[in-house]
């Protein structure tokens, strides 16, 4: 299986640090965000990632080349930074198979290869880690919509009213349809393509969705403070 990883933020909320680097090239107790995601990808057993560049593209080429370690890597320049969707669909012509997509600067430590092994066991057409959020957090991400049943009926993003608090943990094993689902969405409100809104269209075409409790934490790099939080998470995994 391919990851594509998204890794073409600038991260102004970590000026001063990202005024020359991307904001994937940050470093969290001594290594990159990015090289841990590939560190996490490694650890799934996948042996190739598209990696989505964008601003100072060149800081992460430059670095990693054609490999990190025993994984291929392969590069998608995203040229207008207009959401995740966007970003995925800069993959498309790399991936003909289902893939798992993370962001590059998120700093994973769960139960990912969990939701790889369940994609694998069920016939889902796409696999989602979900966890319970405070109403704050589903206010600012995406979050599930769900039926009498417990099941996910759809995805949302930023609502104001949401819908329920079950969050996707920024993972996903998806299949190549969502690419054709990604040309059809249309900007949110904050002006971007919402991975979400892409993802919602699969489900109500009919795609079967799977959720896997995550069990863990990420932590999703935006500013120092949250640079300190990652370092906690993973001195608490050291």
């Amino acid at each position: 299986m391919k990851a594509v990883i998204l890794a073409a933020g600038e991260g102004t909320r970590l000026r001063p640090r990202t005024a020359e680097i991307p904001k994937p090239l940050v470093e969290v107790a001594g290594a990159p965000i990015l090289t841990r995601c590939f560190e996490t990808v490694r650890d799934l057993g996948v042996d190739e990632a598209v990696v989505v560049v964008g601003y100072e593209k060149e800081a992460i080429v430059d670095r990693y080349g054609d490999a990190y370690r025993d994984l291929d890597l392969r590069y998608a320049h995203q040229e207008e930074r207009t959401g995740l969707a966007h970003a995925v669909l800069a993959a498309a012509d790399q991936v003909d198979a289902d893939f798992a997509v993370l962001n590059g600067d998120n700093v994973y430590a769960g139960n990912l290869d969990t939701v790889l092994r369940r994609h694998r066991e069920t016939d889902a057409d796409l696999t989602v880690p979900v966890h319970e959020v405070s109403r704050e957090t589903a206010r600012a991400g995406a979050v599930c919509e769900l039926d009498e049943d417990g099941t996910v009926t759809g995805f949302v993003e930023k609502p104001d009213d949401p819908p329920s608090r079950y969050a996707p943990a920024a993972f996903y094993v998806l299949p190549p349809a969502v690419f054709h689902a990604c040309r059809l969405v249309r900007p949110s409100s904050r002006g971007e393509y919402e991975l979400a809104d892409a993802i919602d269209l699969l489900v109500r075409a009919g795609y079967r969705v799977e959720t896997v409790p995550f069990e863990g934490r990420k932590v999703n790099v935006n500013t120092e403070a949250d640079v300190e939080r990652a370092e906690r998470l993973l001195d608490r995994i050291d």
